[in-house]
């Protein structure tokens, strides 16, 4: 049984060698950054240009929202990588002493896996030996495997708040631009709400599309979705500024 797992990890180490799939944490970073900013962004151009006629203003405050909104995205995307980063030291701390202090729970915890797994007889007891007689093995197989955790690297925090804080702008960007063209466009500001909206609308379910097809899901409900709680949210930022405006007006 030992032969057959060593021979089991080789093959899957090689094929990660040969075959490089996108990381998923980059890609959540990406959508959460976009899709954030060009909701948060169109909401409140939207509200701003019900609000009020002028082109300067809905601008300033488009413009304004966009780089509010990219920092504080990459802020909390940083903070919050530190904090999944202590947590998995944390815990990987506690596991270690557990192994120290506890080895027969922790030999039966692993036990317990691959009896999930459908291991059983000698398999499942040469499969238990084999992790627990390597203590690097045996850490690695409880953090993953019993706690569903996964190590995160220090320097992936800046990665993280530099992808969001990019992707917020990008996305910020896509709601304004059809006001940053007005003029040459010929458009009107009623004109200008319209296609910011539908520009949005299509990128939201380009984003959700991609995220389907990433994730071997399915690309036209995720798109869909995606489209309509993006849609929805900023145009709750649009009714209340235009209920504002109509009962201050």
């Amino acid at each position: 049984m030992a032969s057959r797992l060593m021979f089991w990890r080789r093959e899957e180490q090689d094929a990660q060698s040969l075959e490089q799939h996108p990381r998923p944490g980059l890609l959540s970073d990406f959508i959460l950054g976009s899709q954030d900013g060009l909701v948060n962004v169109l909401g409140v151009i939207l509200g701003v240009a019900v609000a009020s006629q002028d082109l300067r203003i809905i601008l300033a405050g488009g413009l304004a929202a966009t780089f509010a909104e990219s920092i504080s995205m990459g802020a909390v995307a940083y903070t919050s990588t530190l904090a999944r980063r202590d947590h998995y030291l944390s815990e990987l701390e506690r596991e270690k002493q557990e192994m120290r202090d506890l080895p027969e729970k922790e030999r039966e915890e692993v036990r317990e896996v691959f009896e999930r797994w459908g291991f059983t007889g000698p398999d499942l007891e040469d499969a238990t030996d084999t992790i627990v007689s390597n203590p690097t093995a045996h850490l690695e197989f409880m953090m993953a495997h019993e706690l569903n955790l996964s190590p995160v690297e220090r320097t992936q925090a800046r990665k993280s708040a530099i992808l969001v804080g990019v992707a917020a702008v990008v996305g910020s960007l896509i709601p304004l631009a059809p006001f940053v063209f007005l003029s040459t466009m010929g458009l009107t500001i009623f004109g200008g709400i319209l296609t910011s909206l539908v520009v949005s609308a299509v990128t939201l379910f380009a984003i959700g599309w991609y995220k389907g097809k990433a994730t071997l899901g399915r690309p036209a409900r995720s798109g869909t979705q995606m489209l309509i709680i993006g849609i929805v949210s900023a145009l709750a930022g649009f009714g209340i500024a235009y209920l504002v405006g109509y009962t201050g007006g």
